[in-house]
């Protein structure tokens, strides 16, 4: 199996087409375990893989909200709230992806190994800058 933290490719090609409305949308983010097959190529949301529903982790993940859209110079950047969940799981990697569109992925999230949690699984989204924010697009 393949996880590589990325943007995927269908995404970018989605965005000049005008499919995704990151303030509007409905936006989610899943986790998924070691098995998960989740790259560049990754086009949609799949409960492959995905974790077992436990707590209050359900297939399908949660809603990010809310989701912000800046720029700066030359930079616009997407900033996403932290997420957690009251659950004991195993997570490996998660898949953010738009449920207004049909599921259509936007960005896969490496942990670069299993993380465990017994009460909170919380991830915690980089800070919203033009050079730190997960989404960035610059000339």
């Amino acid at each position: 199996m393949s996880i590589l933290q990325t943007q995927t490719t269908s995404f970018k090609a989605e965005l000049y087409q005008g499919i995704h409305d990151l303030t509007t949308d409905v936006i989610k983010i899943a986790l998924y375990t070691a098995s998960a097959d989740l790259n560049e190529d990754t086009t949609a949301y799949s409960a492959t893989n995905e974790v077992a529903n436990t707590g209050t982790y359900s297939a399908g993940g949660a809603i990010l909200t809310p989701i912000t859209v800046s720029s700066s110079g030359y930079t616009a950047y997407v900033g996403f709230p932290n997420v957690s969940w009251t659950a004991a799981l195993t997570a490996r990697c998660a898949l953010i992806y738009n449920s207004s569109q049909g599921n259509k992925s936007i960005a896969v999230l490496d942990f670069g190994s299993d993380k465990t949690s017994t009460t909170t699984f919380t991830i915690t989204m980089p800070a919203n800058t033009a050079t730190a924010a997960l989404i960035r697009s610059s000339n």
